[in-house]
């Protein structure tokens, strides 16, 4: 599978991948890159020991590899009248493959859609949604859910509080085998 593939949240990002080979050296620039991918070359350098251009080859390696995926500027929905967050469940009528995949595309082309997760158990989808208000959101139900005759129900929690939201990952050394 190629990195694109691992960022696109294609089906093929599910399939297991040998990460690459990192040392601690790389922990730590992923470290810092999550914090902020504005820190410049010279500054991680000066954190690891390495020179600039020696960061910059690592950094484009781990782009290439697919293990940086994206970067991103995050913004504050409430800032941009988001003020809703709303965490739904979706039980589909059928688990057919053209039913998950059909609704996979609605899911990706909606942009009020901020996270969408296939899982295991009572439901088949869980999504993280962001709307102005409730009648923003009740036009998103209506065209996402309502207007879908795959989807069997779904299950709505308004978010009271925003208490941790990353994209951040554990980055550890790679442990000794």
């Amino acid at each position: 599978m190629d990195a694109s593939a691992a960022r696109d949240g294609s089906r093929a990002s599910l399939e297991r991948v040998r990460p690459p080979d990192l040392d601690s050296v790389d922990h730590e620039i992923l470290a810092s890159l999550q914090t902020d991918s504005r820190t410049i070359a010279e500054t991680i350098g000066a954190r690891v020991g390495l020179s600039a251009a020696a960061v910059q080859r690592r950094i484009k390696r781990l782009r290439q590899t697919g293990v940086i995926a994206r970067e991103v500027a995050v913004l504050d929905p409430h800032v941009l009248g988001l003020a809703m967050t709303f965490v739904v469940t979706v039980e589909m009528e059928r688990e057919r493959i053209e039913v998950i995949e059909g609704f996979r595309s609605q899911v990706l082309a909606d942009e009020a859609v901020q996270q969408c997760y296939y899982v295991t158990g009572a439901a088949d989808f869980v999504l993280v949604v962001c709307c102005r208000d409730m009648a923003d959101f009740e036009t998103f139900t209506r065209r996402m859910f309502f207007d879908n005759p795959n989807v069997r129900h779904f299950t709505t929690s308004v978010v009271m509080d925003r208490m941790k939201v990353g994209l951040t990952v554990p980055v550890r050394p790679a442990q000794v085998r």
